[in-house]
């Protein structure tokens, strides 16, 4: 029996949810993503906690409602200086 059969690790999850590494490290920063753990160096996730994450983020996308992940910018995520805008 293997004793990390229910969890997934960070790299496996980004690359089962097309997502980089650095997505889920900011998510966890912010509290905002699945629940985690860390073992020595390496993050999981448990998996049934992962589904109901999803679940409930897509339920909210489906009422509208506040979802648990953070919401992408409209300029692709750069913040440009006041100069730089004027310009």
């Amino acid at each position: 029996m293997d004793l990390l059969e229910d969890w997934i690790s960070r790299h496996d999850l980004a690359i089962s949810l097309g997502i980089s590494e650095d997505t889920l490290w900011r998510w966890d920063a912010k509290r905002t993503g699945p629940q985690s753990i860390k073992l020595g160096r390496k993050v999981y996730y448990r998996r049934s906690a992962l589904r109901s994450w999803l679940e409930a983020s897509s339920a909210c996308v489906a009422r509208s409602q506040r979802c648990p992940w953070p919401r992408a910018r409209g300029s692709g995520g750069r913040r440009t200086s006041r100069r730089a805008r004027r310009s």
